[in-house]
Formats: structure tokens, C-alpha cells, sequence
């Protein structure tokens, strides 16, 4: 059952956005500009849907410091080095396993 973005809980979206990651990475070390931006604007979407879901306490600490490292490290930062995947492999790891905290 496929289901609206917005109706997704915490969780949910935290597991794909550490999805979407893994393909960042992955597409930014293949060169693959064109599919980094695609996913960037997808994760975009589920940053604005987690925004708006309930989260729990202990989650917070975790998704601010994600957006932050989001948007300064791997959605601002365009290098497509091997920092820059490892940046974007590392929170798809941290949200897989703080995903149930959401």
C-alpha cells in the first residue's frame, strides 16, 4: 500500500531518507550529477515531511544535527570526493540505527 509522503510516521521517512543516502553517495562517487540531484531533491521533501511529523525527544538531537550536516556537507558541498560519500554513507548508517528513536 503505497501511501502519501505526509502520512508516513517518523520513522518511515527517517529509514528512507538513509535510503536516499546510499544512493547519493553511491551515484556522487559513479559521477552520476544528474541522479545526486534527483535524490538531493527527494531527501529535500522527506526533510520537509519529518519536519512536520511528531518526532520523539529522543530523536531531535539526531535530526538537527542531520539537517545541519545535510545541507552544509553533502547538499551544499558538490565535490562528489570520497569525504563527501563517506559524509553522506555515514548518516545513511546513523539514521538506519537511530530510525526506531524517530
Amino acid at each position: 500500500m503505497c501511501h502519501s509522503i505526509f502520512e508516513m510516521t517518523a520513522e518511515e521517512i527517517t529509514l528512507n531518507i538513509a535510503v536516499n543516502l546510499g544512493r547519493i553517495g553511491r551515484f556522487g562517487l559513479e559521477g552520476k550529477e544528474k541522479r545526486v540531484k534527483q535524490f538531493i531533491a527527494e531527501t529535500e521533501e522527506y526533510l520537509k515531511a519529518l519536519e512536520k511529523a511528531e518526532k520523539k525527544e529522543r530523536f531531535m538531537r539526531t535530526y538537527e544535527m542531520f539537517q545541519r550536516k545535510f545541507n552544509s556537507e553533502i547538499k551544499g558541498n558538490r565535490t562528489f570526493d570520497d569525504a563527501w560519500a563517506e559524509t553522506a554513507f555515514t548518516w545513511a548508517n546513523i539514521l538506519t540505527h537511530r530510525a526506531k528513536l524517530a
